[in-house]
């Protein structure tokens, strides 16, 4: 009955690509031109931070430069799509103007991105927080819409409080390389550590540009208890 009213509705009010608006044959999907034009990220890249490499490389364990001189909080980073003219009103609908039937698309990708992570094992799924005056304006948290999409396909519980975001920042896209790990240098807080103790945690957010967010809140997990922090975002920056 469910199905033949939904088939019923899709005559009425047919499913339409989420960037371009072209009818497509399923909800929330993209139509092929446009499904064709988003570049996903695949091997080579770094087997730790996720940066993809220029070049084909014959060891597909290889670490970028930073990850062989740095030592990162989080265990593994990983990012389905680069960040691009092509993916970026996918994104930026979901997060800023409540285009939130994204999500569902977007989780699915998360996932495909994640395998390497989901495969080693997880126990929680944390997003990025908002400060409060910033979720006031935005009305959502666009992470934490996501984690919710995510721990349905998986079935892994997520978390929404554990993590705090205590200190407004700007927004890292007005800042610089340097001004970015200043700008969220002690912008965030473990309130709850016994939830997150000996916790195998993915952090889930929408865009990897430098990492500083990221770099940062798995930083004070890890402090806070954390057995392992891997990170999990839509797209990369990869400049």
């Amino acid at each position: 009955m469910i199905e033949w009213l939904k088939s019923v509705f899709n005559l009425i009010l047919p499913p339409r690509c989420l960037i371009c608006g072209k009818e497509v044959f399923s909800d929330n999907s993209l139509c092929a031109e446009c499904f064709s034009h988003i570049n996903f990220i695949s091997s080579p890249f770094c087997q730790r931070c996720g940066k993809p490499f220029d070049i084909s490389v014959p060891d597909s364990n290889l670490l970028c430069t930073d990850c062989v001189h740095k030592r990162l909080p989080f265990r593994l980073c990983r990012s389905a799509v680069v960040y691009d003219e092509n993916s970026k009103k996918l994104i930026l609908d979901f997060k800023f103007f409540d285009h939130l039937e994204n999500k569902y698309l977007l989780a699915n990708w998360l996932l495909l991105a994640g395998k390497d992570i989901f495969d080693e094992g997880v126990d929680l799924i944390i997003p990025v927080p908002l400060h409060f005056s910033r979720l006031l304006k935005r009305k959502y948290n666009q992470s934490a819409v996501l984690c919710d999409a995510l721990s349905k396909l998986t079935h892994i519980p997520a978390n929404y409080k554990a993590l705090k975001k205590i200190r407004h920042t700007l927004p890292q896209v007005s800042c610089n390389g340097k001004q970015r790990l200043h700008n969220v240098r002690g912008a965030f807080e473990v309130v709850l550590p016994e939830m997150i103790k000996d916790k195998r945690i993915v952090l889930v957010d929408d865009v990897f540009t430098t990492g500083s967010t990221l770099k940062e809140c798995a930083k004070i997990l890890k402090k806070a208890g954390a057995q392992s922090v891997d990170a999990l975002t839509i797209a990369r920056v990869c400049d």
